[in-house]
């Protein structure tokens, strides 16, 4: 019996499949229109075609997903009533956005202000207080606890995060709390910041917190849904996965369970690929560029690791958890553009996604998207959209295009389109820079990967506008992402947070916390069935200088420590904050905030298969000549069409070029050109 492992990853055009043979190392690849009313049946429909396709359900052995749910629910706002229970004289926790930080707003009296996190009617106090050092001041009045969440129960409230002051210290009275709640109302979620966060700064802790509490029923509703319809279709696969945040999977409970971590979830899997791929194609520094339906993802890698960080936002959520540094921006193939009232041609904010649609989809659609702008420029072949299992209609693209924009404008119709893809293209190019060029790095040294179904499209122009000398386009771009849930390891994160100064903390203090951490790592990772030798346990600490408000994450030189490692761990730290503010301050003492610890499992990764040279001239891969216009500078010309899978190792190209495959098409401009490495990956140089 055959042993395959599958992986989805939703976007907001297509569901993209990867599904891998371990026993042949075959990688196959299935794209599969997206269900945004109800992302499952999309996922659902895929795995049906799996099946006709001769996948026996019991051959199943892993299933990965990447899922947009959370992020879709918390920024459309459809996701669960939460309630939030504070201690006792801290509903304020709820209404620190509604005072401006800084600047003339603070002088407004009639400035607009933020709204609440959660409308205060749904946040209550509980009679309790834990001091800083975690000694219980007020002991939990557990009466008035059973009445204030009956209260907010009877009020809506479908779901309840406790953030009480100083749990991440003594968290009892937190647990306690739920119990009660688990007695009056069984199986009612709720969301602990002991547990979801149990760090020090309350208003991160209770905005993350909250957001758990929000989509957490609608995530465990998707994947229960989910798993269920899997189990339905035979596939009882023991290992069933969800992606985090932090390049990591986790199972589908405790996906759910800690829903906030998978608020980066498709992205994140894409980092990941894009750093194995890259790295294996002898480029430790890469730029991720994932250009899908409905958004750009830019990540950086540096010596072949993503970057990571403890913070970040969704909307005007605070979110404190481990994740990848993406730079996400609304720049896909259905980013819409339009003329505005001033007479400027404005692209996105707002897309078309999957239904509509771009107008060439002919789903109704009549407004002009990235697509259309594509397809009358020519990069874009109508009838090989999706390797022919989907048609374009040019008329429609050219019809919105000079309906919209270029009659509103005095332009021509390839004037209007291309202006369309030039301002997207420096939408993303800033995005590039933020993550790059803004933060000292050089850009001279990097290669830029680009998957997605449009990434390929824009990246070879905007690479060069910024300098980038090349471009690397994987074997599969449309289903990337999918790829990196393969390549993604079982990943957990703890943390506690203790203040003390880094020279009066003893090395066996420090040894002794994680010892805690790990114990409690490695009993849920084997209670998943893994054996402790799989588990890899990653050791690091949280310093900053005194009196900062901010720290900085430095990995630990090894475990367990010695006081002799203590300088080195100060050392590290004086190195990394010059690295990324322009100083250092030795001579101010270092304090550890807090500890953390990244459990790991590796994966089996697919290994890609060597590519097959090329035999003969290139134009054995010669499909047609298409007009494609490349702007006022290089005009419309006939431009070669190859199709991909004809091409081999070491095959070269000239620009101009198009290169087609069933999930992507490639642009390579004039006056650029590409080779394809021995992996199968086009390489561009773009100078």
């Amino acid at each position: 019996m055959a042993r395959y492992r599958v992986a989805v990853d939703t976007g907001g055009t297509f569901n993209d499949f990867v599904v891998f043979n371990e026993d042949t190392g075959e990688l196959r690849v299935l794209k599969v229109p997206s269900t945004p009313r109800d992302p499952s049946q999309a996922v659902m429909q895929g795995v049906a075609r799996l099946m006709q396709d001769g996948i026996r359900p019991e051959e199943v052995t892993f299933f990965s997903h990447g899922t947009t749910v959370a992020t879709n629910a918390l920024l459309e706002n459809k996701t669960a009533l939460a309630g939030a229970l504070v201690t006792r004289g801290f509903t304020g926790l709820n209404t620190v956005l509604q005072t401006p930080a800084f600047g003339p707003a603070i002088y407004q009296v009639f400035a607009d202000l933020p709204k609440y996190l959660i409308p205060p009617r749904y946040t209550a106090e509980i009679e309790e207080r834990v001091d800083f050092q975690g000694k219980v001041l007020q002991p939990l009045d557990e009466a008035q606890v059973r009445e204030t969440v009956r209260k907010l129960v009877e009020k809506g409230v479908q779901s309840l995060a406790v953030c009480l002051l100083f749990s991440f210290m003594e968290p009892d009275h937190e647990q306690a709390v739920r119990r009660i709640i688990q007695q009056e109302y069984p199986g009612f979620p709720v969301s602990l910041s002991s547990e979801v966060l149990p760090r020090i700064r309350e208003f991160p802790r209770f905005s993350t917190t909250l957001v758990n509490a929000q989509v957490n029923p609608v995530l465990t509703r998707y994947l229960g849904r989910l798993e269920s319809e899997l189990r339905e279709r035979g596939i009882a696969a023991r290992q069933t996965y969800v992606m985090q945040s932090n390049g990591g999977v986790a199972t589908f409970r405790l996906g759910a369970d800690l829903a906030v971590n998978t608020i980066l979830s498709g992205p994140a899997a894409g980092v990941v690929a894009t750093s194995q791929l890259a790295l294996q194609a002898g480029f430790p520094n890469a730029i991720g560029f994932d250009m899908g339906g409905t958004s750009c993802d830019i990540a950086l890698i540096e010596d072949g690791h993503a970057i990571q960080t403890n913070h970040g936002s969704i909307g005007r959520w605070e979110i404190a958890i481990p994740m990848l540094d993406i730079n996400t921006i609304s720049a896909g193939g259905g980013t819409i553009a339009r003329v505005t009232e001033v007479g400027t041609l404005q692209v996105g904010p707002d897309s078309s996604g999957a239904d509509p649609g771009p107008a060439c989809y002919g789903r109704g659609g009549t407004v002009p998207a990235i697509t259309d702008a594509n397809v009358v420029l020519g990069f874009i072949n109508p009838d090989y959209f999706v390797g022919g299992g989907m048609s374009l209609d040019r008329s429609l693209a050219e019809k919105a295009v000079m309906e919209k924009v270029a009659r509103p404008l005095g332009l021509s119709l390839l004037e209007a389109a291309e202006g369309i893809v030039r301002i997207i293209n420096v939408q993303m190019a800033q995005a590039v820079k933020a993550v790059s060029a803004e933060r000292g790095y050089d850009l001279r040294e990097f290669v830029l990967v680009a998957f997605g179904g449009a990434g390929p499209v824009h990246a070879a122009r905007v690479a060069a506008d910024l300098g980038i000398p090349r471009v690397m386009v994987p074997l599969a771009p449309g289903a990337t992402s999918a790829l990196g849930l393969l390549l993604s390891d079982v990943r957990r994160d703890y943390m506690l947070s203790r203040l003390g100064l880094l020279t009066g903390t003893p090395a066996g203090d420090i040894n002794q916390r994680f010892n805690e951490l790990g114990e409690r790592a490695i009993a849920e990772l084997e209670g998943e069935g893994f054996s402790r030798g799989q588990i890899v346990l990653s050791h690091l600490l949280d310093l900053r200088y005194s009196g900062q408000g901010y720290e900085l994450t430095v990995p630990c030189p090894r475990f367990p420590l010695q006081d002799a490692d203590l300088p080195r761990l100060r050392t590290g730290f004086d190195e990394a904050h010059e690295r990324l503010f322009g100083h250092r301050a030795e001579a101010q003492p270092v304090e550890l905030v807090s500890y953390r610890l990244v459990a790991t499992v590796a994966v089996p990764k697919p290994q890609a298969p060597p590519c097959p040279p090329g035999v003969g001239p290139v134009d054995r891969a010669l499909k047609a000549h298409r007009l494609a216009y490349f702007g006022p500078e290089d005009g419309q010309r006939p431009t070669p069409v190859y199709e991909r899978s004809r091409l081999g190792a070491g095959d070269e190209l000239t620009g101009p070029a198009i290169i087609e495959q069933m999930d992507s098409t490639t642009v390579v401009y004039p006056g650029q050109s590409a080779h394809v490495d021995r992996l199968g990956n086009i390489i561009i140089r773009t100078a």
